[in-house]
């Protein structure tokens, strides 16, 4: 009988270490493609932007088309229970108003004062954001390769921006960048909760819509500024009609990329999941370069390097960690 307790239970730990690493698998590919969709939104969006869209414009359109493509999803993911959306109405609008509309109308403005790659990599300086956060408020100290990693993804984003050779930077377009980063974070930390019961697409759904209705209301009574020229869009080698781009933004970098987070959020926590986000930098360089022909210059490519490293660093430091289970965040209102 001994024996054969024994022999069970080193099956059962078998099995549950499979899981988890088949868990952590598919986190780390949800994360990877999200990154992907998410890198080509500021490309597209500077399309637009060149073409005389206003920033809200753009933004507005991407996350209502977003929202009506996961709605249907959204429902059936539900099965009939509404409960959840009274009970979890001011986490939807707090996702929708912060890590949706925030964040995006804050990104497409700094692309419109700076390279989408620069632009970019100040948003995802979010995951030190995050750190400070679980560290403060769950009390998770990181631990020392995660410090490590955040460092050599901060001296990354220095050699991006070129600092160090005194190049000019957009103050406006950093304090843009920098109000995207606030709400990156944001993105990470709620997207990480698993104890609201929302199903990942329900939550992404019904935070775009929230989102996108709060962008129409602001830009009907005059708050943010709306301009949609319904006119050809112009690339490096192509001339599109303008709904191609709107349609790229809605499907591709909002409803898929967002659902793909939050997947991947659950499977891997706040912190691993908001540095493998940073894998969306390199997307973004690739697709500046390809559409808006915004080659990086030598010390910008390794300043990628870098926080590629650091995002390497991060996910040593978290792989003692990655089986806990996510942290609740029971205290927000």
């Amino acid at each position: 009988m001994t024996a054969y307790t024994h022999d069970t239970t080193v099956d059962l730990a078998a099995t549950h270490d499979a899981a988890a690493r088949s868990r952590r698998l598919s986190g780390l590919g949800f994360a990877l493609l999200s990154a992907a969709s998410f890198g080509l939104s500021g490309s597209l969006a500077t399309g637009l932007l060149d073409a005389g869209w206003t920033a809200g414009a753009a933004v507005t359109a991407r996350i209502l088309l977003a929202a009506a493509v996961l709605l249907i999803p959204s429902i059936l993911a539900l099965r009939g229970r509404w409960s959840l959306l009274a009970k979890n109405w001011k986490l939807i609008a707090a996702y929708g108003a912060f890590a949706v509309a925030g964040c995006q109308l804050a990104f497409f403005n700094a692309v419109g004062r700076m390279e989408v790659g620069v632009a970019l990599l100040i948003e995802f300086t979010s995951p030190v954001a995050v750190i400070g956060w679980m560290w403060f408020r769950h009390h998770q100290r990181p631990g020392r390769l995660t410090l490590v990693g955040a460092l050599l993804a901060a001296m990354g984003l220095v050699l991006v921006l070129d600092l160090i050779s005194g190049a000019d930077v957009d103050s406006v377009g950093v304090l843009w960048a920098l109000g995207a980063m606030a709400g990156a974070a944001v993105y990470w930390v709620l997207s990480a909760d698993e104890t609201n019961g929302l199903p990942p697409i329900v939550l992404a759904g019904g935070g775009l819509l929230a989102g996108g209705l709060i962008l129409l209301v602001a830009g009907l009574v005059g708050i943010v500024p709306f301009a949609a020229p319904l006119t050809d869009v112009t690339f490096v080698d192509a001339v599109v009609p303008w709904w191609v781009p709107i349609v790229g933004l809605g499907v591709v970098t909002a409803a898929l990329a967002y659902v793909l987070g939050i997947a991947a959020g659950r499977r891997l926590g706040s912190r691993l999941a908001s540095f493998m986000g940073l894998m969306e930098v390199v997307a973004a360089l690739v697709f500046a370069w390809l559409l808006l022909g915004q080659a990086p210059a030598p010390i910008q490519l390794a300043g990628g390097a870098l926080i590629l490293l650091g995002v390497v660093v991060v996910k040593s430091g978290e792989r003692a960690t990655a089986d806990e289970p996510v942290e609740p965040l029971q205290s927000r209102a």
